[in-house]
């Protein structure tokens, strides 16, 4: 089989309307030779103004370009090459002409099997997860253990509005295409091994203290760090007094407490992979309460002896910095291989926490003008995501980058 040149388009709009935001967007794609292409494979995302537009968005897309199979979500904002939408009816769409041999859209109705049809074996697979899904770590891992490198990547569909996720294969059984638009559950594509893709991830949290280990927990409140009590731990890296029983500790505390969050890793993973950032199998949750009769410190996650953590915040220099680092590395990755089809970033898709974007790096846009600048004017596109999932974690406050090239 003769493999063509893997070739990438986006386009996007704002309008109320679906029918017309979708004409705007398929302009772009006209000009831009879409037709020329031979696309196989679509991207999809909706600010969630324009998500309970969704089944009408992925009917006129699929009207105009019948050949192709959409993925997709929505979430707060999108994001397409240099720009950013919040608090819009927006639209992205990336299309690609992949051969169809290297990739397999699952949903609701056609699950991602580890030997698919016609001899598909996921390498590894990009997920959109509702919300509300009941214990969806759980679920991640049980889905990277489908793939043959066991990474995921992707995000959680999310909204102030509403909430979809869409996924649908014209070549599939007409039953497992219905109308395109999920809720609840989980969808994506996976990709084959032979698939030339680059994924990395990037914090947004700086420790305030150092990394310590779990000596005594009960499932998401730790009791002891290091074998010290774990409210003390925490305490201390915010300098402030460890006696609880002080008049008045609460109005001090509570407050810089809220405003704290934790990074934790598994045992046998690098909390600290980039010096004194977080490495990239830290997930960053909040804290949730405290229990100083045990001077025990509760967080949004299950914890056991033996894991690592750090108490962190916020930090949008740190933020910055680790994005450029992230980007940088994808370039090398690119640029050092060999035995790579091609030297450069073709397309990529860019997942981001609905916390980030412009606002958190100071300007409008400033997120997506930081990831451009680094990757080259390439097609991008992507959301701002309820949790981002990564190998097969689920994160926050991070952006999850996947490149084709």
């Amino acid at each position: 089989m003769i493999r063509h040149p893997l070739q990438f388009l986006q386009a996007h709009a704002t309008h109320p309307q679906a029918e017309i935001a979708v004409n705007l967007v398929w302009a772009q794609l006209a000009s831009r030779g879409v037709e020329a292409i031979g696309a196989t494979l679509g991207w999809c995302y909706l600010t969630d103004e324009l998500a309970p537009q969704a089944e009408a968005v992925l009917h006129a897309l699929r009207q105009r370009l019948p050949e192709v199979a959409w993925v997709g979500a929505s979430g707060v904002g999108i994001l397409a090459t240099g720009v950013e939408y919040f608090s819009d009816p927006a639209l992205a769409v990336m299309v690609c002409n992949m051969p169809t041999s290297d990739f397999r859209v699952f949903n609701g109705c056609q699950p991602l099997r580890e030997h698919g049809s016609m001899g598909f074996t996921p390498y590894t697979a990009q997920v959109h997860a509702d919300s509300q899904v009941p214990d969806l770590p759980d679920l991640l891992s049980e889905l990277a253990e489908r793939t043959q490198s066991g990474y995921l990547f992707g995000g959680v569909a999310v909204g102030r509005h509403a909430a979809v996720h869409l996924a649908v294969d014209p070549h599939e059984p007409l039953e497992a295409q219905q109308s395109g638009v999920w809720h609840g559950g989980m969808s994506g594509v996976g990709f084959a091994h032979q698939v030339n893709m680059v994924t990395r991830m990037t914090q947004g949290c700086t420790p305030i203290g150092p990394s310590r280990e779990v000596t005594d927990a009960d499932r998401n409140v730790v009791y002891e760090l290091d074998g010290q009590p774990a409210l003390g731990c925490l305490l201390q890296d915010l300098n402030l007094l460890a006696d609880v029983t002080t008049e008045g500790w609460e109005r001090e505390a509570i407050p810089r407490i809220r405003n704290t969050l934790v990074g934790i890793t598994d045992a046998d993973s690098d909390l600290m992979e980039h010096g004194q950032h977080f490495g990239a199998d830290t997930r960053v949750r909040h804290l949730v309460g405290l229990d100083p009769s045990r001077h025990g410190v509760a967080m949004g996650d299950l914890v056991e002896p033996g894991m690592r953590l750090a108490f962190c915040k916020r930090n949008a220099n740190a933020a910055r910095q680790d994005l450029i680092r992230m980007a940088a590395e994808v370039r090398e990755e690119f640029d050092s291989d060999d035995d790579r089809t091609t030297s450069a970033p073709v397309g990529a898709i860019y997942i981001s926490c609905a916390g980030r974007g412009g606002p958190h790096f100071g300007s409008p846009h400033a997120e997506m003008e930081i990831l451009a600048h680094a990757l080259g004017d390439i097609p991008v596109v992507g959301f701002f995501a309820g949790g981002e999932i990564a190998h097969h974690h689920l994160f926050g406050y991070t952006g999850v980058l996947t490149v084709w090239g």
